[in-house]
């Protein structure tokens, strides 16, 4: 399979839904997809207006100042205190790494790529495009023989699964086992909500509690899109093993996968301030205690969603019809059959409407409760 085997982009199927939706006499209120409304920090927009002058080719392995700014970031915000600038690399966002990652892995025909039950699409798009075969398993233990990638997400989308330090280091010792590297997919480590996440750290997969004293054939992916509200400037970056790493750098080098100089800047400042974080995590914190209520007093169970952008929702009906009953309050969500098989009775709601439209949504909800 290639790109032009791909099926039509699934989000057309929300559409008419969409349309239904905007009909509401109050307007729309779009739930169904994580992409921030909230403006960028001034801090780092200033850093980005601070480095135009980009009249030379960007560096593809990150300016010596990214690279310790993310080196720093680990330590500081995950507890991985041993890395060093070889362990690390800037990427255009974490969507195109994702999607690339079996194809600059070198992985084809006969070769196994395992994600998660319930996933984010892309993660199957990219094993399809390297013309791999896609597993979705969440247990170690049913791994098959032949995986060469495995990827985990943590905490996940749609449905918030968060991993534990135990949890991952069985995942680790699996991948070894298979000879498989294990890229775990972690951009909203920053949100925790519930349970023990409401006050401990997310671990990262190159937790020294995790790893065993080695990072070989691990991954940690991260992105600033939703801690920072960077989705605009494509700014994540890729941590772990360094022989992998550098085998990734040096394809990345051949492609001209290197993200902008002002870019690179940018995130250099964003990874040395942890108040704008805070206060973005408040922001989405409000609306996640306005939403989630309401939506369990219209008669939603939520699964999961212990961390994470997004209340993962079901009625216990199929979730196209479920999707139809928030279209007539004019809400959008996005359904969980694009999640994977596991996902027919669920619909995602996103944190990212802006506070007083959360709130207008809720009122339909309670209202629709009555």
């Amino acid at each position: 399979m290639g790109v032009r085997d791909l099926a039509d982009y699934p989000w057309d199927a929300v559409v008419p839904y969409r349309e239904r939706a905007a009909q509401h006499p109050q307007g729309l209120v779009d739930l169904s997809v994580g992409s921030p409304v909230d403006p960028t920090p001034e801090i780092i927009r200033r850093a980005l207006a601070e480095a135009t002058d980009a009249h030379a080719y960007p560096q593809t392995v990150g300016t010596p100042a990214l690279r310790e700014a993310i080196v720093d970031w680990y330590a500081r915000r995950r507890g991985v205190t041993d890395l060093t600038v070889d362990n690390v690399l800037p990427t255009i966002g974490s969507k195109e790494l994702v999607a690339l990652l079996p194809t600059l892995l070198g992985l084809g025909e006969g070769d196994i790529v395992v994600l998660p039950r319930v996933a984010y699409p892309t993660y199957e798009v990219g094993a399809r495009v390297a013309g791999a075969t896609p597993v979705a398993e969440d247990d170690p233990a049913a791994w098959p023989e032949g995986t060469k990638l495995i990827w985990i997400n943590t905490p996940g989308n749609p449905d918030g699964r968060t991993w534990t330090v135990d949890e991952l280091a069985v995942a680790v010792r699996r991948a070894r086992e298979l000879g498989a590297v294990l890229a775990s997919d972690e951009c909203y480590a920053e949100l925790g909500w519930d349970g023990r996440w409401s006050e401990e750290r997310i671990p990262s997969v190159l937790d020294p509690r995790v790893t065993d004293g080695s990072r070989k054939g691990l991954l940690s992916v991260y992105s600033l899109s939703k801690q920072s509200n960077l989705a605009g400037y494509r700014a994540a970056f890729v941590a772990g093993c360094a022989s992998v790493v550098g085998d990734l750098l040096t394809a990345r080098k051949h492609l001209g996968l290197m993200p902008p100089e002002p870019v690179q800047h940018a995130m250099t400042v964003a990874l040395g301030d942890d108040a704008h974080v805070a206060a973005q995590k408040e922001l989405y914190r409000a609306r996640r205690d306005v939403l989630r209520p309401a939506l369990e007093a219209a008669g939603f169970r939520i699964d999961g969603s212990e961390a994470g952008l997004y209340l993962w929702s079901t009625e216990g009906k199929d979730a196209w019809e479920s999707m139809g009953r928030l279209a007539d309050l004019g809400i959008l969500a996005g359904p969980g059959p694009f999640y994977g098989t596991d996902a027919g009775q669920h619909v995602r709601l996103a944190l990212t409407a802006p506070l007083d439209r959360v709130s207008e949504a809720a009122l339909r909800l309670r209202g629709a409760a009555l």
